[in-house]
């Protein structure tokens, strides 16, 4: 009888259950939550309506058995796509994924791609599962576990399982070897070794017909090629994927040469997603390989010419082809048959193909300069497109494609872009007319004239190298400068004050050669009284800077030794500064009134004429090295200025007596391994050696017991460059034990440095052309935090030319690559400018350092490299004493 109770009793509770449950309201449907979503006029209303559904989300997940939890899934993805948090239902997927039924499956794993990634544990749970499900009989369940294994495998999860999918992508079945091979592209970029692995199905891919599995097959292989050069050089030389380059080419000439396909139609092109595939990993192949260019060189004229342009597809086909022709050993005629294709560009009415028409062109026109100088027009007309980024581009072709032959057109276009170009631009484009003015100018009077049209178009947003550029030009041509001041004249009379860099390139100009304005060689007739008056509207007004007040002053002062009448109207100008609040112009005022007063016999001497300032420009045949100020300073956009021909150099004046210091950045001996974000600032300077100050002798302590070069530097292009340094609170590494007690020389290169913007000179020589060729050994100078600087040298005595390479090795973007190096005194160094300051992972830079040995003692070198890597600044140093012997012997 208990029993029969007992049975009874557990009847009745089981039916409170199901009752429970059945008088429970069913979760809405999914379409049914997104109409609700869609209808909240507000987005507190959209809060409310997403925050109630995620709490009877929340509740239902709580029961063990839910027969719900498919469609609260299914709903709870569409909230995370919304952008409300959605983490608590991971564990809810898993159990999805666990389930027998596909359904439940297919939105398990939907959950899982969405809502785990790698970082995460809970994605190590599903492993077991997906391993499983790998294993499944049902293909849509093994295309369920690749795709979601293809979208969150991390490497723990690749090496596991790497087997499953190598054994799938041999699979019979098309609908899986596609899957396979998207997902084994996926664990050779999470773990590179795994790669061997697949390399024999990759022969199997390429003789598919099934197009979804030849363009993932291609997608595979090019990934293996472009993350390992020795898997390259295998598909390039191997007998077993030798023909790899032949079979690209049928394919691509199948595609191309077959009839209508309505599976693979896409706007009356076949498949063009195959196409760029294979045009991209047929870049890869025939870059540097003259047989297998050569093989490809009719297939990409013929896509070149029989794929239309008038539909985007087209185009894009047409883009992939160009940059195959230019990156391969392509004919000359195919070239040329690329660049026209992107001058058709040029002319189409989207503004995407365009710009990219014009990115292009930028990269390839140092490859055939004369083929794109045929769309010059076309380039020209996009300087005054509406978009800015297009306007960018066009302007940086135009500086590329300036000959000596077109300058005068191309400078008159681009003047005429400056004068309304916006203020971002007028610095960038002010320098590099300046660079391309000194570079190809036919006369010096056009330069002059040019240069002010660039000072005058460009107003307050010229950078400093253009005015001291200007200055510079007109000191050392002597047969212009009447010209040139009567020229300034000009524009000083009506000049808007608010313009700063004009005014400062007229006045200290008129104050040098103010006579020849006076006497009239200028050709303009100007009076002393209203000379000085331009100068005091200069002086008083309150647009014109501290700086331009500063010029107008130290010209005013020039003049007061030119002026035979009006002296005493600038005595009273000058004076009156004695008492300004401006400490630097006050101090101007007061030593300037000494030269009217105690001091008056000095006046003459002290204001004399300057000599005329040592050439650097590119024209001039005289290496240079740049001290820049956010400007370009590659080889071919280096900065074309002598600061030193500037009056207003007080940033290199406050710096010269702890010069030695600011290099060093801080940084104390034994800090080898130290990982430190110092700001450092960085000068390079060529010039002849400057006097050593008391501090940096104290510092040192003392001078070099050995012999020492001479204070004039010599012949390393008849001159060899001692450095100009900054301040700083330490000089400790690049000194100690560098030679007992000696006068280290050191240089560095950087694109950003100082306040002021310099090119110091080197002598009138030009070292002869050749170098002696060596058979002396390359050493390897660095291999740490995976970056790598191998040396090699060439040697002309008494000079030694090291050729630097440094190999980025980090697996990341390297960028503001900065070395630094210190000799001591008994050698002189020069650096001369990197080929890029930035490195893409597996890529190269090059630097060039010069060092002069005149009494052969063996060489020594303090380094300091310091670069960006994933957002961190790495620093370290060292020192090289393992240079070969026979660079002093």
């Amino acid at each position: 009888m208990s029993s029969i109770k007992q049975v009874i009793n557990d009847a009745v509770e089981k039916g409170k259950e199901v009752y429970e449950k059945v008088r429970q309201p069913n979760p809405i449907r999914l379409r049914d939550l997104i109409r609700q979503i869609r209808s909240a006029k507000t987005a507190a209303e959209e809060r409310a309506a997403v925050n109630r559904e995620c709490a009877f989300i929340r509740h239902t997940f709580r029961e063990e058995d839910s027969v719900w939890r498919c469609r609260n899934v299914a709903k709870l993805l569409y909230i995370h796509m919304l952008g409300y948090p959605a983490h608590f239902g991971q564990m809810e997927c898993l159990k999805l994924i666990a389930s027998p039924r596909f359904t439940d499956k297919r939105i398990g794993y939907l959950g899982a791609m969405l809502l785990l990634d790698e970082r995460q544990d809970v994605h190590l749970l599903i492993t077991n599962s997906l391993k499983n499900d790998l294993n499944s009989s049902t293909q849509f369940v093994q295309g369920l576990a690749l795709c979601t294994l293809a979208a969150i495998a991390s490497p723990e999860m690749s090496r596991d399982l790497a087997g499953e999918v190598e054994r799938l992508l041999k699979s019979s079945n098309a609908y899986i070897r596609k899957k396979a091979a998207v997902c084994a592209l996926r664990i050779i970029c999470k773990v590179p070794e795994l790669m061997e692995m697949f390399l024999p199905a990759t022969r199997s891919l390429l003789s598919e017909k099934n197009h979804g599995v030849l363009i993932t097959g291609v997608t595979l292989i090019t990934e293996m090629c472009r993350q390992s050069p020795d898997m390259l050089a295998h598909f390039k030389k191997d007998p077993e994927h030798s023909e790899i380059v032949p079979n690209l080419v049928r394919i691509l000439k199948n595609l191309i040469m077959a009839g209508y396909s309505p599976e693979h139609d896409v706007q009356g092109v076949s498949d063009p997603f195959l196409q760029v595939k294979i045009l991209k990993l047929l870049r890869i192949l025939g870059c540097g390989d003259s047989e297998a260019s050569e093989t490809m060189n009719d297939i990409l004229a013929q896509v070149a010419t029989n794929t239309e342009s008038s539909k985007n597809v087209g185009n894009a086909i047409l883009y992939e082809t160009v940059l195959s022709i230019m990156d391969i050993k392509s004919e000359s005629g195919l070239r040329v048959l690329a660049i026209n294709i992107l001058g058709r560009f040029l002319l189409n009415a989207d503004k995407n193909i365009r710009y990219v028409a014009l990115n292009t062109l930028l990269r390839v026109v140092h490859a055939d300069n004369s083929a794109v100088q045929r769309h010059r027009s076309t380039i020209l007309e996009c300087l005054k497109d509406a978009d800015i980024s297009i306007r960018r581009r066009a302007m940086e072709l135009c500086f590329a494609l300036i000959n000596g032959n077109n300058i005068r057109t191309m400078m008159k276009e681009l003047l005429t872009f400056l004068e309304k170009a916006e203020p971002e631009f007028k610095a960038s484009c002010s320098s590099k007319c300046v660079l391309a003015a000194e570079k190809y100018s036919p006369n010096v009077r056009w330069h002059i004239d040019t240069l002010l049209k660039v000072v005058e178009a460009a107003g307050n947003h010229v950078p400093d190298d253009v005015v001291s550029s200007t200055i510079q030009l007109i000191s050392e041509t002597r047969s212009e400068q009447a010209y040139a001041v009567g020229e300034l004249w000009r524009h000083l009379s009506v000049a808007q004050l608010e313009f700063q860099p004009v005014i400062q390139v007229a006045t200290w100009c008129i104050g040098e050669f103010g006579d020849l304005l006076l006497s009239g060689q200028a050709d303009v007739t100007v009076v002393e009284s209203e000379l000085i008056e331009v100068y005091q509207k200069i002086l008083w007004s309150s647009q014109c800077s501290i700086t331009t007040k500063e010029y107008a002053l130290t010209s005013l002062m020039k003049l007061s030794a030119r002026l035979n009448h009006e002296i005493g109207s600038i005595q009273q100008v000058v004076s009156a500064f004695g008492s300004h609040l401006n400490i630097e112009l006050q101090q101007r005022g007061i030593e300037y009134n000494q030269l009217f007063t105690r001091h008056s016999h000095m006046r003459g001497p002290l204001l004399e004429r300057m000599p005329p300032f040592e050439g650097t420009r590119a024209g001039a045949e005289h290496e240079k090295v740049a001290i820049t100020n956010g400007v370009d300073t590659s080889p071919d956009n280096q900065s074309l200025l002598n600061d030193l021909a500037s009056p207003n150099n007080n940033a290199f004046e406050a710096n010269e007596s702890n010069a030695l210091l600011d290099l060093l950045g801080g940084m104390e001996p034994g800090d080898n391994d130290k990982v430190q974000a110092t700001n450092m600032p960085v000068v390079t300077a060529a010039s002849t050696a400057p006097t050593v100050n008391a501090d940096i002798l104290d510092l040192l302590g003392g001078l070099d017991s050995g012999p020492a070069a001479p204070a004039t530097a010599t012949n390393m292009n008849d001159s060899m460059p001692s450095t100009q340094l900054p301040n700083s609170s330490n000089a400790a590494f690049l000194l100690d034990g560098l030679l007992n007690n000696s006068t280290p020389v050191i240089n560095s290169l950087s694109s950003s440095v100082t306040n002021s913007t310099a090119t110091i000179p080197t002598s009138n020589s030009v070292i002869p052309p050749v170098l002696q060729q060596s058979s002396i050994p390359g050493i390897n100078a660095y291999d740490k935090n995976g970056v790598k600087l191998d040396m090699t040298f060439e040697v002309q005595e008494p000079v030694t030319t090291i050729s630097m390479l440094a190999t980025n090795n980090t697996g990341a973007m390297v960028t503001d690559f900065l070395f630094q190096a210190a000799v001591p005194k008994s050698l002189q160094l020069q650096m001369l400018n990197p080929s890029s300051t930035s490195m893409a992972p597996m890529a190269t830079l090059t630097q060039v350092i010069k060092v002069n040995n005149p009494n052969k003692v063996p060489l020594r070198m303090r380094i300091r490299l310091s670069w960006l890597a994933n957002g961190s600044l790495v620093q370290d140093q060292g020192e090289i004493s393992n240079f070969p012997s026979a660079l002093w012997q």
